[in-house]
């Protein structure tokens, strides 16, 4: 099976393209089914829920990858069991933040998609990166993918079974009886980010104040409500100092009728940290990092 390119919505069902091919693929519930919506739901290894939080942008940019990371931290400091998956398999970063610098860890999520390992091989434990802030239950597992350019080559050229990537989530959630798994998904729609968002029961969208991002973040909230997401939250990336934060998060809120989670600040000094390790582990007194579990709170798992 190939990756899917470019969905667009059109009366009611969405249009994957896919080599020149179009397939349709209602948005009604019972197709979601057929994708086991219910993942979400699934009783893990320790006989409670695993909660499933897919992150996603529609456009690159948005600071998504280190707002996965560092939610997933702030959660797994409060004792939770989590994994961070990289779903962003043809340009992947989340392992950068966990302090693989000059390549993923082996095996990744490639070697699982293409059937040379289990899915629980692929979950390396990253709790060091929790630092002092973690307590003694504290549990953080990172699924990265690939950063070498053959198997980014093969994925584009090959694709992969959307399928068993599902079934990844579910198996995951099992064997390291997680709390929560973090999705941090590819930008845009294909066909592996629908997947994500129909299992998830929770939507986190991520946007900056650009109408750029006003328009794709629209075209996401429609899809995820067709796809009957149970909860859908914004979240709100590179706010200029000078905005009026309370008009902002009114204005956002009355346009997608959803809930603004947090409004996280441009900030030089997350830049500065170039992606450098978890911000909000270093810095945790900072306006950024307080935002940042001020979300990982609202998230109530």
């Amino acid at each position: 099976m190939r990756v899917a390119k470019a969905p667009t919505v059109s009366d009611g069902a969405i249009v994957v393209a896919d080599n020149g091919m179009h397939s349709w693929r209602s948005l009604n519930r019972f197709h979601c089914d057929s994708f086991v919506r219910g993942t979400a739901t699934t009783m893990n290894g320790g006989g409670s829920v695993t909660k499933i939080v897919s992150i996603h942008s529609f456009r690159g940019g948005t600071g998504k990858s280190n707002t996965s990371a560092n939610l997933a931290a702030q959660v797994a400091a409060t004792g939770k069991r989590v994994a961070v998956i990289d779903t962003d398999i043809q340009s992947p970063g989340v392992h950068v933040l966990y302090g693989f610098h000059d390549d993923t860890p082996s095996p990744a999520l490639n070697d699982y998609l293409w059937g040379k390992c289990e899915i629980s091989d692929t979950a390396h434990d990253v709790t060091r990166s929790v630092n002092g802030a973690a307590v003694a239950e504290s549990s953080l597992s990172l699924v990265p993918s690939s950063v070498k350019p053959s198997d980014i080559a093969r994925i584009l050229r090959e694709g992969y079974d959307v399928e068993a990537l599902n079934e990844g989530f579910r198996s995951l959630s099992n064997d390291l009886q997680l709390d929560m798994l973090v999705i941090d998904t590819h930008p845009g729609l294909n066909e592996e980010t629908l997947l994500s968002i129909t299992i998830s029961d929770t939507l986190i969208l991520l946007m900056r104040p650009d109408k750029q991002d006003y328009q794709g973040t629209a075209v996401t909230v429609d899809i995820a409500r067709r796809l009957a997401v149970p909860e859908l939250l914004i979240l709100v990336n590179k706010v200029p100092s000078g905005a009026d934060r309370a008009t902002l998060v009114a204005d956002i809120e009355h346009i997608y009728a959803a809930e603004v989670a947090g409004v996280l600040p441009l900030s030089e000094d997350v830049a500065v940290n170039a992606s450098a390790g978890l911000f909000s582990v270093t810095q945790p007194d900072h306006p950024w990092s307080q935002e940042i579990r001020k979300v990982a709170a609202r998230l109530d798992v």
